[in-house]
């Protein structure tokens, strides 16, 4: 099992835990051990269930068991899992998220179901290379995404989830064709002015689709605009809400939708709005290029979800960053340097296809 590392320490690299071992013997026979615990290697069992997928299980489960009972088991996970004691963590809701996931992942010992993932096909147009990313996600900790590139966007899926939005889910997507270009730093720091950039464009976007949705269908696209270079100042279409007055010289807004989304910047400063959480204080100071976004949001068990509007921001070839914009929170993302072997999709349908099951499963 391959976890992530103590929050907030998103740089750090990933740890590694064994689960189970097979002892292969003659005459094709083989044992299996589980890992799962603290009294060292017991009796365990795997089976597969069919192509791409095995389940395991423990035999001895008493071996899980720690003499001090299920306070000692609590207090060693949290020690394992993340880096701290319970009397680190002053946060009443974080105390709560945090045992919750321990009765969860403590209850199956170590009788789980595994199914194969693929690595997402890459392009030399995309953004960044693709893959695995460790990301900070407020008091529930560091969870693993997977970036993957789909045309005009891109979309960042949850291989680990928590409480409210559980793996598989797609917890960000970035539209590729809507750049959001920052205000100066001294603008930046005013959440409400990078709100009303966001929201604009968010407007954009909306009539867009509409215009879409109310176009004949005649097989020609009449919507095509030429690439333009980034520019300062919101760029709206025609039928778009006027441009406020009164701006300031510093003032960002939307790009145009054509421009390529592999062009980079040579870097801009970046500073986190005055009210915006981040788990990790330690982040770049310098970005490449925004843009818009939508993140999923959920209260506890995936209930009432919804996708809200955010900001996409890239650091470099592996860093990137969301501003969530209704939760006032931001999430630091950092690429997964472990290698995997035999892990790339063998075509972009089979990895589509991953896509959805994994979703599938918790949806």
């Amino acid at each position: 099992m391959y976890l992530p590392p103590h929050d907030p320490h998103v740089d750090d690299p990933m740890r590694f835990k064994p689960l189970f071992r097979i002892h292969l013997m003659e005459r094709k026979s083989a044992t299996v051990e589980c890992m799962y615990g603290h009294r060292g290697p017991h009796n365990g069992h795997i089976q597969i269930v069919k192509k791409d997928e095995f389940s395991t299980k423990c035999n001895q489960t008493d071996h899980h068991r720690m003499s001090g009972g299920r306070q000692e088991e609590f207090r060693t996970w949290l020690r394992e899992e993340w880096g701290r004691t319970l009397e680190d963590i002053f946060h009443e809701h974080m105390q709560e998220l945090i045992l919750m996931k321990f009765i969860y992942t403590s209850q199956y010992d170590n009788c789980l179901t595994y199914r194969r993932i693929y690595l997402p096909p890459s392009h030399p147009d995309d953004l960044i290379r693709p893959g695995l990313f460790k990301g900070t996600y407020g008091s529930h900790g560091l969870e693993i995404v997977m970036l993957s590139f789909h045309g005009k966007r891109a979309r960042a899926t949850k291989i680990t989830g928590d409480p409210n939005i559980p793996a598989g889910q797609q917890t960000v997507e970035i539209d590729l064709m809507h750049r959001i270009q920052l205000p100066d730093v001294e603008y930046l720091r005013n959440f409400n002015e990078l709100s009303r950039i966001v929201l604009e464009v968010r407007e954009q976007v909306r009539l867009e689709q509409q215009q879409e949705e109310d176009r004949p269908e005649d097989g020609e696209d009449h919507s095509r605009q030429s690439p333009r270079e980034p520019q300062r100042g919101p760029v709206q279409p025609s039928a778009g809400p006027p441009t406020e007055k009164g701006k300031e010289p510093g003032d960002g807004g939307a790009v145009a939708a054509e421009e390529q989304p592999g062009q980079c910047g040579q870097g801009q400063p970046f500073v986190l709005p005055v009210g915006v959480s981040s788990r990790n204080e330690d982040y770049p100071r310098t970005c490449r290029m925004c843009f818009y976004g939508t993140g999923l949001i959920a209260g506890h068990g995936f209930t009432s979800p919804e996708r809200t509007p955010g900001v996409f921001i890239l650091f470099d070839k592996d860093r990137f960053g969301f501003i969530w914009l209704e939760l006032k929170s931001f999430s630091l993302y950092s690429r997964v340097q472990a290698t995997f072997r035999n892990a790339d999709a063998p075509s972009p349908q089979a990895f589509e296809e991953m896509l959805k099951n994994i979703q599938s499963l918790t949806s």
